[in-house]
């Protein structure tokens, strides 16, 4: 029976239904896949994958990144309850970057290689908020007039956590965990050209501090416009988790943003982050001066070694 795929009425992506991902035939993947190219973000509701089958659907979309060092399975916890079982507070590394997630964004620009798929799971939820809200950058590609179409065309732009995280309110020290590493800023075009569908969007996001060339508040100026009027319906979607549901996008079209809610009650999703094709995903890097140095590399893998850093963190950008 083939899978029944029902767009979001007046809102980015759809849902799929009549699927069971734990158990995908080859011609079953080929329909979703292509529901994911054409829809950006695609909900699974009450999938309620184990590890095994959730590393198992992510690896279906290409290569499942490493986020961690010595990190040896395709999914991480993601969330506000730490390793010891208590909540993050205030002051806590993890608890900056989920404040910071609260900002629209795409997956891994500000490291060498950006994201191509992202992929999380709704273990424990909130009473109230703790929904992702998805924006598909296509449309609003498609919505700027030719003017500003052809103004952006060629433009680049700096990426780097640091400055997201410093726009939010918070700093971080070059500790090389995943974004806040000496491998430089990566500089992206501003228009996108998806390299399996060749449609054009917005890659911008909260992660982007700086357009090549330009004035610096000229350069904020005009990123934060550009967010400002594309993040906006119908070219959104919220999702409101229920325990069981997946949810997976496509980095190289949608951007997304963690919605607030009362941090203490737990929230925790499982995560898989699916690395981009180099041909399309990798950037040069130039030195970012909230860095501690600049050492450029092509590679997203730590500089630490697993031995230094045996534990999960609690929660990545």
């Amino acid at each position: 029976m083939a899978i029944t795929v029902q767009p979001n009425e007046n809102a980015a992506g759809a849902v799929v239904t009549d699927v069971d991902l734990a158990a995908l035939d080859d011609g079953t993947w080929a329909e979703v896949y292509g529901a994911f190219l054409t829809h950006g973000v695609l909900v699974f509701p009450g999938q309620h994958l184990d590890e095994e089958a959730q590393g198992a659907f992510a690896r279906r979309f290409g290569n499942v990144e490493k986020l961690y060092p010595g990190q040896d399975r395709a999914t991480l916890h993601f969330g506000n309850v730490k390793a010891d079982g208590k909540l993050t507070r205030p002051g806590d590394e993890s608890f900056k970057l989920l404040r910071g997630n609260e900002g629209w964004h795409t997956d891994s620009t500000y490291m060498p290689l950006a994201a191509k798929a992202s992929m999380l799971m709704a273990l424990v939820v909130p009473a109230e908020g703790g929904g992702t809200e998805f924006a598909d950058m296509r449309a609003a590609y498609d919505a700027l007039d030719r003017a500003m179409q052809e103004k952006l065309e060629g433009l680049s732009a700096y990426h780097s956590l640091y400055h997201s995280q410093a726009r939010a309110g918070f700093a971080h020290n070059t500790d090389h965990m995943y974004g806040f590493h000496d491998k430089g800023a990566p500089l992206r075009p501003v228009i996108k050209t998806h390299p399996e569908t060749g449609r054009k969007s917005l890659y911008t996001g909260r992660h982007a501090y700086r357009i090549e060339g330009m004035d610096p508040d000229a350069s904020l100026a005009l990123l934060d416009g550009l967010m400002d009027d594309a993040c906006q319906p119908p070219r959104t979607y919220l999702h409101a988790w229920t325990v069981g549901d997946l949810a997976v996008w496509d980095n190289r079209c949608m951007m997304h943003r963690a919605q607030p809610y009362d941090t203490s009650q737990p929230r925790v999703l499982r995560a898989s982050r699916v690395a981009g094709e180099p041909e399309s995903e990798l950037a040069p890097t130039f030195a970012d001066p909230k860095a501690d140095a600049f050492r450029p590399t092509s590679s997203n893998e730590s500089a630490l070694t697993a031995g230094k850093s045996p534990k999960e963190p609690d929660v990545y950008a």
